[in-house]
C-alpha cells in the first residue's frame, strides 16, 4: 500500500471511529435534510420566483438519501430524475454544488455493483457533456459529479485492500498457531522418546543386575557388591539424564542444571554397564560427527543395547559407528535368537524400535531393524546424514 493510500486509510479510520456509535440511518437522514436545505435555499433566492413544483423537485432530489447504503443505484436513479427535471426547466434554480447528488454518486461508486458503477459513470459523463452549453460549465459539472465517483472508487479500493490485509493477517495467525501447535507436539514427542530411552535402558540393566545379585551374594560377595554398585550407577545416570530432559519443562528463570546433549564419547560408559550385566560388547567408534548426529547415534545405540539385553537372549553384541560417504552409519548386531525369517515381512518392532526410526528420521536419515543373515541374531542399522 502506497503512502497516500495509507494516509487516506488512516483518515477513513479516524472518521469511522468518530461516528462509530451513531446509527448510519441517522447520519443519512441528516445528510438528506442538509441537501434539502441547500436545494430549497437556492430555489428561494433565485430570480424570478419559482412555482411550488420546483420546490417539490428540490425536495425530491434529496428525499431518497436515507436508503443510499441499502440500494445505492436505485437511490441514484430516484435522485437523478428530479435533478434532471430542474436542470431542463429551472436550470438557474439548481445549486452550484448539488450536495444530494454528490453523496449519492459517491455511494454508488463505493457500494454499487460493478455494472451499476460503470453505467453511472457513463451517464454522468454523457449527461454533463451534452447538457451544458459552455466548456467552463462542462468542466465544473464533470468535476462536481465525476469527482465524487473517483473518491468513492478510491474508498472502495482501500476497503478491499483492508479486507485483503485482514485476511492475510488472519491466515498468518492461523499458520503461526499451527506452527506453534506442531512445535509443541514435536517437543512432546522428543521428550517422550528421551524419557523412554533413558528409563528403558536404566531400568532394564537395574532389573537384570538386581536379579543376579541374590544369586551370587553368598558364593561371590565381591561380584555381588559390584552388581549393586552397577545398579546404583545406572540409577544415578538415569537421574542425571532425566534432569537434562525435564529441565526444559521448568518455568523460565528457574536455572536448571542441564548437562549437554549425549555424545558418542559417552558410549563406552554405556557399554561398560551393559558388560556388567553379563553381555560381551565390542565397540568400535571411528567418527564422531556433528552434535545432533552424535546425540541421535548415542540414543540409537543405547536403545538397541536395551532391546538386546531385554529380548534377544544373546551373549555377544557388536557396535560399529563409522563414517560412510557423507553419513554416519550405526550398526548394532547381536547373536541372539533373532526373528523368524517367515514373519520378517510383517515385523514392525515395539516402541523402542519405533523410537530408533523416529530419531533417524529427525536427522534426515533412516533406520532398519531385523534378523541377521539366515535369521540368526538381530541387526539394527541407522544412517544419519553428516550435514543434517
Amino acid at each position: 500500500m502506497s503512502r497516500w493510500q495509507a494516509r487516506a486509510a488512516g483518515l477513513g479510520e479516524r472518521v469511522q471511529a468518530r461516528f462509530a456509535g451513531v446509527n448510519p440511518y441517522v447520519l443519512d437522514v441528516l445528510l438528506a435534510l442538509a441537501a434539502m436545505a441547500v436545494s430549497l435555499w437556492t430555489v428561494w433566492h433565485d430570480e424570478p420566483a419559482w412555482s411550488w413544483w420546483v420546490y417539490v423537485l428540490a425536495v425530491a432530489t434529496a428525499l431518497p438519501l436515507p436508503w443510499r447504503r441499502k440500494v445505492p443505484f436505485t437511490v441514484f436513479c430516484l435522485s437523478a430524475l428530479p435533478s434532471l427535471a430542474i436542470g431542463l426547466w429551472a436550470h438557474s434554480a439548481m445549486p452550484q454544488l448539488p450536495l444530494g447528488m454528490v453523496v449519492v454518486i459517491y455511494t454508488v461508486a463505493d457500494f454499487g455493483r460493478e455494472w451499476q458503477r460503470w453505467l453511472t459513470l457513463v451517464a454522468l459523463i454523457v449527461g454533463n457533456v451534452l447538457g451544458t452549453h459552455s466548456v467552463n460549465g462542462m468542466l465544473f459539472s464533470l468535476l462536481s459529479s465525476v469527482g465524487p465517483f473517483v473518491f468513492g472508487s478510491l474508498v472502495r479500493e482501500l476497503r478491499r485492500l483492508a479486507r485483503v490485509e485482514a485476511g492475510r493477517a488472519t491466515e498468518a495467525g492461523r499458520r503461526a498457531a499451527a506452527d506453534a501447535a506442531r512445535a509443541v507436539a514435536e517437543e512432546r514427542a522428543r521428550i517422550a522418546r528421551e524419557m523412554h530411552d533413558i528409563l528403558a535402558h536404566a531400568v532394564s540393566l537395574m532389573v537384570i543386575q538386581a536379579e543376579a545379585g541374590p544369586v551370587v551374594v553368598r558364593s561371590d560377595p565381591d561380584r555381588a557388591i559390584r552388581t549393586f554398585d552397577t545398579i546404583a550407577d545406572s540409577g544415578r545416570d538415569a537421574m542425571v539424564q532425566l534432569r537434562r530432559v525435564l529441565g526444559v519443562l521448568k518455568e523460565q528463570g528457574a536455572g536448571p542444571e542441564l548437562a549437554p546433549q549425549p555424545t558418542l564419547a559417552e558410549l563406552p560408559a554405556v557399554v561398560e554397564r551393559v558388560r556388567e550385566a553379563g553381555l560381551r560388547v565390542e565397540l568400535t567408534v571411528q567418527e564422531l560427527g556433528p552434535a545432533d548426529v552424535q546425540a541421535a547415534a548415542y540414543r540409537i545405540v543405547q536403545e538397541a543395547l536395551t532391546n538386546t539385553v531385554k529380548h534377544s537372549g544373546a551373549d555377544r553384541v557388536v557396535v560399529r559407528v563409522a563414517k560412510v560417504r557423507e553419513a554416519l552409519e550405526v550398526v548394532v548386531e547381536d547373536n541372539g535368537a533373532g526373528v523368524p525369517v517367515a514373519v520378517t515381512g510383517a515385523w514392525s518392532g515395539g516402541r523402542g524400535l519405533v523410537g530408533i526410526r523416529e530419531r533417524a528420521a529427525a536427522c534426515g536419515g533412516r533406520a532398519e531393524a531385523g534378523p541377521g543373515p539366515g535369521g540368526r541374531g538381530f541387526v539394527v542399522t541407522a544412517t544419519l546424514p553428516w550435514g543434517s
